[in-house]
């Protein structure tokens, strides 16, 4: 029977070798009027960039860093969604002073302790975001003033779950700007600013 299939070859692994990682294939540009899915990552094709709630702050960074993003889901050890991480609560504050409050050094203060708690977590409804165009998200961030804001549907057995992140970073790639600023207010009035040209 496997007459007729001929051995396939293997070859070495070089040193130094990656691996494949999905990627979403956004479009490289972006309207306002654009469907806002095409500027939201949908976690059903590209995969989660995740940390564990019991990793350190440190970890988290670099685990940011490696991904070239800015949020990280905070998961349990069976993948469930404790909360969420950013690149602020990293960088700014808070793992000092829970340092400080802990008496601890800065290097073992844990992702669960300055992340957001899912249960303080508002999410968008992945119907609303069907019916909706990239200019609604902006204004749904702006008015927010969030850098983040993610997406939940219903699966079949009514459970909720997580299936896409927006991120303003990527809208204003989307849009084709160049905005320099860290706050958020400054790139909302930069993206108007911009698009009123």
């Amino acid at each position: 029977m496997l007459r007729n299939y001929s051995p396939l070859s293997f070859v070495l692994l070089p040193p130094g070798t990656g691996y494949a990682q999905p990627t979403q294939g956004a479009p490289d540009r972006v309207q306002l009027d654009s469907p806002a899915s095409d500027a939201m990552t949908d976690l059903t094709r590209v995969a989660a960039v995740i940390v564990l709630a019991g990793d350190t702050v440190d970890e988290a960074h670099r685990r940011m860093i490696q991904r070239g993003v800015r949020l990280l889901l905070a998961v349990d050890q069976d993948r469930k969604v404790l909360g969420v991480i950013t690149a602020n609560d990293v960088l700014g504050e808070k793992p000092v002073q829970i340092a400080v409050q802990q008496g601890i050094r800065r290097d073992e203060v844990l992702v669960r302790d300055i992340m957001t708690p899912g249960t303080s977590l508002q999410v968008l409804d992945m119907e609303q975001v069907r019916a909706a165009k990239v200019g609604h998200i902006v204004s749904t961030l702006k008015q927010a003033g969030r850098q983040h804001t993610l997406v939940a549907e219903r699966g079949n057995k009514g459970d909720l779950r997580l299936r896409g992140i927006f991120s303003t970073t990527q809208i204003v790639r989307q849009l084709g700007m160049a905005i320099q600023s860290g706050g958020v207010a400054n790139t909302f009035a930069e993206i108007e600013a911009q698009l009123s040209r």
